[in-house]
């Protein structure tokens, strides 16, 4: 039986809805002004983005791989200097390291949390190691402290990928909380639409502590130029739209909202699911660290065990609810990777994560009766195979 209702794994338009008033006027304003670069918007939203995330310097960009990239080219890396990287996340964060020349080495995750630890890690460093891009995947930082210890002790940089994760924070040992994407050297984040605090097309950003590396990411930005038309370093055309960027500034007001949403229906459903699978003999709900610090839930993401995870997304979408695989192969096994990365160690945990994982819908306008009809179709499903 079909879905009574249209269930979206994320409802960008009813949330444009909720604030569409406000969305509206900042549009308008910044076509009225006709300052579509580089804008009033652009730097009142920079200025924003770092007073929430502590005080840091935030330099927008077109998007989140450009992010990436433009943090690594900031670094002086030289061909063939190595770079760890979880094995199972998005490309971007390999395929920004290989276009540059480097090395991508693939390391495993955290079955539990998906995320990449400092043991993997230790495993992977060779005299080539240059730097690590910890994946805070799915909304829930890695465990930024011993990490960060190790890069110190082998001078290593850290560039964190917090594409999925901005406005969780971590919290280190001695009980103080840093918003991730700041903790590392360099933070890098996406605005994607479906992210959460997304825009309205592309766009990204990159933080930083260090004032003067600050100050050289924002030339490689644009053009390598800090004076018009006087080139200090070789650069690139990166830029956020005002437009976009005005979209930002009214959603960045919302997004501790967008994130508390996120979170009850995470808890919704982990609750209902651990009920029906209390030994989890079916499926595996994800992992929820509050002593490392926030889940933003940028995911909500099932291990599905006995080789059912396609079965039951069929089943699913015979029913009218989507669901999403993140991600159905590791990087280490994607065609355009064999002969230029290195894996670090053996990576079954990110092979069986690839076979595994489900996403269910969860975004900041899902109610309780949606999760309700979800939360039947996948227990509907398990009841069947018992």
């Amino acid at each position: 039986m079909k879905s009574s209702s249209t269930i979206k794994m994320v409802d960008l338009n009813g949330q444009y809805l909720r604030i569409k008033d406000e969305i509206d006027d900042g549009i308008r304003k910044t076509i009225e002004s006709s300052a579509f670069i580089n804008g009033p918007a652009v730097r009142e939203f920079r200025e924003n983005l770092g007073r929430y995330l502590g005080g840091i310097d935030v330099i927008p960009c077109a998007n989140g791989t450009d992010a990436l990239q433009i943090a690594l080219m900031a670094l002086g890396l030289k061909p063939g200097d190595e770079v760890i990287v979880p094995a199972f996340t998005y490309v971007s964060s390999a395929e920004v390291i290989a276009l540059l020349g480097l090395t991508p080495v693939m390391v495993d995750v955290d079955p539990r949390t998906f995320n990449v630890t400092v043991g993997n890690i230790r495993k992977a460093l060779t005299s080539k190691t240059k730097a690590i891009i910890p994946v805070h995947l799915f909304g829930q930082s890695c465990d930024m402290e011993p990490i960060m210890e190790f890069a110190a002790g082998h001078g290593l940089y850290v560039i964190e990928d917090n594409a999925q994760a901005l406005g969780a924070d971590y919290c280190f040992s001695d009980g103080h909380r840093v918003m991730t994407g700041t903790i590392g050297d360099i933070g890098c984040t996406s605005f994607f639409p479906s992210k959460n605090l997304g825009c309205y097309g592309d766009g990204g950003a990159i933080f930083c502590k260090d004032k003067e590396l600050a100050g050289k990411i924002a030339m490689i930005a644009n053009h390598g130029q800090k004076i018009k038309y006087h080139h200090s370093v070789i650069g690139c055309n990166s830029r956020l739209d005002t437009i976009q960027a005005a979209i930002l500034n009214v959603k960045l007001r919302h997004l501790d909202e967008y994130s508390s949403a996120r979170r009850k229906a995470a808890e919704y459903y982990t609750s209902k699911l651990r009920a029906f699978d209390p030994g989890e003999k079916f499926f595996e709900t994800p992992a929820d660290c509050p002593s490392k610090g926030s889940h933003v839930w940028h995911q909500y993401t099932l291990k599905v065990r006995n080789g059912l995870r396609d079965a039951l997304k069929a089943y699913l979408a015979n029913l009218g609810i989507p669901s999403m695989i993140y991600y159905p192969l590791p990087l280490n096994e994607q065609q355009a990777y064999k002969g230029i990365a290195r894996e670090g160690e053996p990576l079954p945990h990110s092979k069986e994560c690839a076979g595994s994982v489900l996403s269910l819908p969860v975004h900041t306008e899902l109610t309780a009766d949606v999760q309700d009809e979800i939360i039947a179709s996948v227990i509907g499903f398990f009841s069947k195979t018992v």
